[in-house]
């Protein structure tokens, strides 16, 4: 049982760790094969984010016990991570850094 519980918090942050990785490789793109059919269409599409959040929430579950304190860790990683990509996003070719994909990255995590 204490291999399972082991391996499941192993699988938790690894998930998390790819998940980081994959946002970031998709920042680093100087275009996004997404259509742009609007203006600020990018701003629907960050509700996608939610698996971020719960992954994030799924991974520090395993380092808190208070629920109020496991979101509250959930939404300040997730919104730093949204900060440090928007960020990254500004010194790339093509990107550009906007202080509303970055409250968006924020709530979306709710």
């Amino acid at each position: 049982m204490i291999v399972y519980v082991y391996m499941i918090k192993i699988l938790d942050f690894t998930l998390l760790l790819f998940y980081c990785l994959f946002i970031y490789w998709l920042s680093d793109q100087s275009s996004l094969p997404a259509p742009l059919w609007f203006d600020y269409q990018d701003k629907l599409i960050t509700p996608g984010l939610f698996y971020y959040g719960l992954l994030a929430w799924r991974s520090f579950k395993h380092l808190v016990r208070s629920p109020i304190i496991l979101a509250l860790l959930s939404i300040a990683f997730c919104s730093l991570y949204g900060l440090s990509d928007e960020w990254h996003q500004s010194f790339v070719v093509g990107r550009e850094s906007d202080s509303a994909d970055w409250v968006a990255d924020t709530m979306a995590q709710y």
